[in-house]
């Protein structure tokens, strides 16, 4: 069964009285374990095309089937569960709580999920020594650096363990040896079962993915299969 099926996407956006059509009859099949990266120029459609997947908006026609089920029809609250269960989202600016630890950031969603404390408190310790951040669980975000960071939205992003993790320009504000460990830990996560799908405006990201979808006024222009580059070392 595909891990997504996306039939017919539009999504169009009124600005006072013109239309833009951000997503123009998409229509993708994304199966589970699938490693793709969305390019293209800005405005082409794909943080809106993410957002879709995420279950962060809606489109105004077509069908979005996540693991079998049409997600479309859902309610609001019916849609929150399902994000917070099967997907988890990881972005460029790290949108980590500035006043929480790196431990409480990671534990937020777990918190919001009603997960006892004990349990909650031997996975965060578990995510934190997995992503090499134990020496740092007590730090708030401006006592990290960019690359710290990125790791604990990268353990947020993973703790209710996703099916799905959705990256947005995962290291467009990292340095090239920092981008490279996060991508390692991003593959590596893609290894082990998740889906990821990044969007990326650097080719050397887009040539790391099995699979790259290049978009273009809302659709879709080309669906490539990469033969992947090497991985760098993992940190």
């Amino acid at each position: 069964m595909a891990q997504i099926e996306l039939e017919g996407i539009e999504r169009i956006f009124r600005l006072g009285d013109s239309e833009v059509h951000a997503l123009s009859d998409v229509s993708l099949r994304i199966e589970a374990g699938e490693y793709v990266a969305v390019m293209g120029p800005s405005g082409s459609g794909k943080s809106t095309l993410l957002n879709l997947l995420g279950l962060l908006d809606r489109p105004n026609s077509g069908r979005y089937r996540l693991e079998g089920r049409d997600v479309t029809t859902l309610s609001a609250d019916e849609q929150a569960a399902v994000r917070s269960a099967r997907i988890g989202f990881v972005f460029q600016s790290f949108h980590l709580v500035p006043r929480l630890t790196a431990a409480e950031n990671v534990a937020l969603p777990l918190m919001l999920a009603g997960v006892p404390a004990a349990e909650r408190g031997v996975r965060v310790e578990r995510a934190l020594k997995d992503f090499g951040l134990e020496s740092r669980a007590h730090h708030r975000p401006d006592e990290l650096s960019g690359g710290q960071r990125q790791r604990v939205a990268i353990a947020r992003a993973t703790i209710m363990r996703p099916a799905m993790l959705l990256a947005d320009e995962p290291t467009g504000n990292l340095d090239r040896a920092t981008g490279q460990e996060v991508t390692a830990l991003l593959e590596a996560l893609n290894a082990a079962g998740t889906t990821l799908i990044v969007v990326t405006h650097d080719p050397a990201m887009g040539a790391r993915a099995r699979r790259r979808l290049l978009m273009e006024d809302g659709a879709i222009r080309q669906d490539v299969r990469n033969t992947p580059t090497a991985a760098p070392n993992p940190p």
